[in-house]
């Protein structure tokens, strides 16, 4: 059981289809995709240093070369190690060196900063450049046989985003990766080869992961010219392309709401919105229906069970928001196939529905464990399946909604508050551009309820507004007793907030003020 049977097979039935384009240049035809990574793979396992089942990590920005790289790795034998090309070149090196990689793949725009930190990677024997001559020669190498693998084999080494301490890897099988592309078939689109993939976001997270359920079927991936999110060249590519698909954390799909660019475009070129990463706010989500139509499909998951938790599907989503029910719209839907989702208390015990516990997941997508971190292990895979460290509650239709992570949750007064639910009270204020409320400590209470809060425009909010809002709508204890006007909140390359950086800067002396 060899992932890259996916490339392999979709050679042969859709051979002469388009596989990859770059903005609006096709790169190369699914034949064509095939052999380079044959070849590819060839010159690979070619090296003295290589073995099957070595990890070889990828360094590199959204490009044509990234999914030949990748299938390759796998038809070698191989095992890919996607890292977020935007970190820092000491935390680049730092994965590496975790995972005991021998061989890095890097665009040129990383190289850079990567080179010098080179040298703390104990077992990396080399740094091949794409589109240099190392990676000429080993791209001409003879094509190779599909190695076979162990369906429990590690496949893709998939790192956290180290929020909140070092980034561990969750060792994903080619069995998981398998789950998890065709649960994409029963809980989101039946693909044909008419259908296309644009990766605005990271190949080395979500958007790459996604691939893997479009190439068994021929469908078309598009890399923008610039690599990435560019209003104005989505616009183009939505003008030029059909069936498309692509994936948006909530802070690009709040941006697409309100980009100018976007107003008359053909919408009916468009498939599915795919969201996730981040909790979407309902509002953002209706002016996404406003906007685009009943094709945006709402999803949870995460590392370690690659983009497949729950789900809500574009029809449930579109039902929702149609009958006003805001509480079933921010849900993130129900379980997806061949997934059981389960709330659980700190012992481990099961809750009834309604109850708000730790969410887990069980599955053949739930990841093998953390690659050399057994205490982790030990902590996330326990007999009621992985912990998530999500706090939610499921109703008794089966629908989950999401609370907040377990370390974000605040308990002021023994009681305790969860701050979405806050974030979207203080969101429906038209003066709110974006908001993140965290716990203060506090003497009396443990923890007093603090809002950090960016202004929409230049326009002043009113505090007094902002309180009236929420005891309109939750309890007196529950809304914010200070808040912090930022420019921007701090977040990583995935859109999530860090919140432990708005608790750091309440430790320190000065942290701000509520000027405007």
């Amino acid at each position: 059981m060899n992932i890259a049977a996916f490339l392999a097979n979709a050679a042969r039935q859709y051979g002469a289809r388009p596989a990859l384009s770059v903005g609006d240049e096709l790169h190369c035809t699914y034949d064509q995709l095939g052999a380079r990574a044959a070849r590819l793979a060839g010159g690979l396992r070619a090296l003295p240093f290589l073995a099957p089942g070595d990890r070889v990590a990828l360094v590199m920005s959204n490009c044509a070369a990234y999914l030949e790289v990748l299938f390759a790795i796998w038809h070698g034998g191989l095992c890919a190690v996607p890292i977020n090309a935007r970190l820092h070149g000491r935390e680049l090196a730092y994965v590496m060196d975790q995972c005991g990689a021998k061989l890095c793949f890097a665009t040129a725009d990383v190289a850079e900063a990567l080179l010098p930190h080179t040298r703390e990677v104990a077992a990396l024997e080399r740094v091949v450049v794409v589109g240099e001559a190392e990676y000429a020669r080993l791209a001409a190498a003879e094509a190779i046989e599909l190695h076979p693998c162990a369906a429990t084999a590690p496949a893709w080494l998939f790192y956290t985003s180290g929020t909140t301490g070092r980034p561990k890897g969750a060792t994903l099988s080619h069995r998981n990766l398998m789950a998890m592309a065709i649960a994409y078939f029963a809980d989101v689109d039946v693909l044909t080869p008419d259908d296309c993939l644009i990766h605005l976001a990271a190949q080395s997270h979500a958007s790459g992961l996604f691939a893997l359920s479009h190439i068994p079927k021929g469908s078309h991936q598009i890399v923008p010219a610039s690599g990435g999110f560019a209003v104005g060249e989505l616009a183009e590519l939505i003008e030029r392309y059909r069936n498309i698909s692509f994936f948006v954390p909530p802070t690009l799909l709040r941006r697409l709401n309100e980009a100018d660019a976007m107003a008359g475009l053909p919408v009916e070129h468009i498939r599915t919105i795919l969201c996730g990463a981040a909790p979407v706010y309902a509002d953002d989500l209706k002016a996404a229906l406003a906007r685009f139509g009943p094709r945006i499909w709402n999803g949870y998951g995460q590392g370690e069970s690659p983009c497949t938790i729950t789900a809500m599907s574009k029809a449930m989503v579109a039902e929702a928001a149609a009958s006003g029910d805001d509480a079933r719209l921010i849900s993130v839907g129900i379980a997806r196939s061949g997934v059981a989702v389960s709330v659980h208390d700190e012992t481990g015990l099961a809750l009834p529905p309604g109850a708000v516990g730790e969410i887990a997941v069980r599955g053949d997508v739930v990841m093998q464990g953390y690659w050399r971190n057994e205490s982790a292990t030990e902590a996330a895979l326990r007999p009621e399946g992985l912990r998530t460290g999500d706090l939610g509650t499921i109703d008794a239709n089966g629908f989950l909604t999401l609370k907040d992570r377990a370390k974000d949750m605040i308990i002021s007064g023994g009681i305790n508050v969860y701050p979405r639910e806050i974030e979207e009270i203080l969101l429906s204020h038209p003066g709110v551009a974006d908001v993140a409320v965290v716990g203060a400590p506090d003497r009396e209470w443990g923890e007093r309820v603090v809002a950090f809060v960016v202004r929409k425009g230049k326009g002043r909010v009113d505090e007094a507004a902002l309180d009236t809002l929420c005891l309109e709508q939750i309890a007196r204890f529950k809304r914010p007793r200070r808040y912090f006007w930022l420019d921007d909140l701090p977040k990583n390359n995935y859109g999530k907030v860090l919140k432990t950086d708005l608790r750091r800067r309440l430790e320190q002396p000065a942290s701000g003020g509520p000027e405007q």
